[in-house]
């Protein structure tokens, strides 16, 4: 079975709809302020963001509101459930600077070179987004000067490494638990392993 269609799995919809309630609680917001981790992600006025696997929202309305109407987000994520609460939250707000899309990210369907920054923000290390299929199409996606900014959690001390080993980014910083990469144009030499 595809990736798209497990996102209109009724079980997985179903299974997923008690993180979803967490993921936009307000202890969730006490605890990891979205505003605090898009900054430690150097998000901009005027940019436009992919979110990979934007969930119920939770950093969604925050940095629509931080790029402003000059900018433009991208929400993606492949399931259903989720893609219908972020809808509804983005027409709440009366934000139209958001389209909300249902795609798997490992095969956007977005423009080349078309994205200033990509937010994987929780979403990786994920069975569905293996590095190897992801990394290269967040790479091609990105502007020349784009970045990419990764959240983990729970924490995986292999990912960071990862990234730099794909050839395909550089490590910028580390700020308020956001890992920053800058895209190498063109892409470095990997090392073959042995």
């Amino acid at each position: 079975m595809k990736t798209e269609d497990l996102g209109n799995s009724k079980i997985l919809n179903l299974i997923f709809k008690p993180a979803g309630l967490l993921m936009g609680s307000r202890l969730r917001k006490w605890l990891f302020n979205p505003v605090k981790t898009l900054q430690g992600a150097d998000v901009k006025s005027g940019e436009t963001i992919l979110e990979v696997g934007c969930g119920t929202g939770f950093f969604t309305i925050p940095a629509a509101q931080m790029i402003g109407d000059q900018g433009c987000l991208v929400a993606m994520d492949v399931l259903s459930g989720y893609i219908e609460q972020v809808s509804k939250k983005v027409r709440a707000a009366d934000l139209k600077n958001v389209r909300v899309v249902k795609r798997n990210a490992v095969d956007t369907g977005l423009e080349a070179a078309s994205i200033d920054k990509v937010l994987l923000f929780g979403v990786v290390p994920f069975p569905s987004l293996p590095l190897n299929r992801l990394l290269p199409e967040m790479h091609r996606i990105l502007k020349p000067e784009g970045s990419l900014a990764v959240w983990l959690f729970p924490v995986s001390g292999w990912i960071p490494k990862s990234i730099l080993r794909s050839g395909l980014f550089t490590y910028i910083n580390k700020q308020n638990g956001v890992y920053n990469y800058k895209k190498l144009s063109p892409p470095s030499p990997v090392p073959i392993s042995r």
